[in-house]
């Protein structure tokens, strides 16, 4: 799955849930800030333990990598990335949450090919959801700026802590 919007609209939250729901039926999930698991698989890399790191991974069948659009076209960053993604295709999931759209991501690999390569086989067998709308920080931090607590601000103007599925 890949969820894309811009900050603050739940990516994050709607990634969460997920992972919560799939714990609930006892399968296990982990959850990584993508900065934080490149440097993860950039340390095995200079330990020659990438294989196995990646292997360590298998045991999650969902694993979550929150922003991956901050990551950026450092070649070592970007090719272990590239590497889990050719690594769980087609055996393990992998939900991805990005703030960039795929015409971005050029920005994330190191050339034109591998950012082919690495969108060709997340999109396969892939649910795509694209979130618009504002930040409910923003939102929250204009209702506390204007004296409201947020809580009410949203409810009274008409939002719901939970958007419906034609909202997402």
């Amino acid at each position: 799955m890949l969820l894309f919007g811009p900050s603050g609209v739940g990516k994050t939250h709607i990634a969460i849930g997920i992972a919560l729901a799939l714990i609930g039926l006892d399968q296990p999930c982990r959850f990584y800030a993508a900065t934080a698991l490149v440097q993860e698989l950039q340390k095995a890399r200079r330990e020659y333990g990438l294989a196995a790191a990646l292997e360590r991974l298998d045991r999650y069948p969902l694993l979550l990598i929150d922003d991956v659009g901050y990551v950026r076209r450092d070649e070592q960053e970007s090719s272990v990335l590239f590497e889990l993604i050719c690594h769980r295709y087609e055996r393990r999931s992998i939900l991805i949450t990005s703030n960039q759209p795929f015409t971005a991501w050029e920005e994330i690999f190191p050339s034109t090919s591998m950012t082919v390569a690495a969108v060709d086989r997340l999109v396969h067998h892939c649910h795509i959801v694209e979130i618009s709308g504002e930040s409910h920080r923003r939102n929250q931090a204009v209702s506390r700026l204007r004296g409201r607590s947020p809580r009410s601000a949203e409810l009274s103007s008409g939002d719901r802590a939970v958007p419906t599925a034609e909202e997402v």
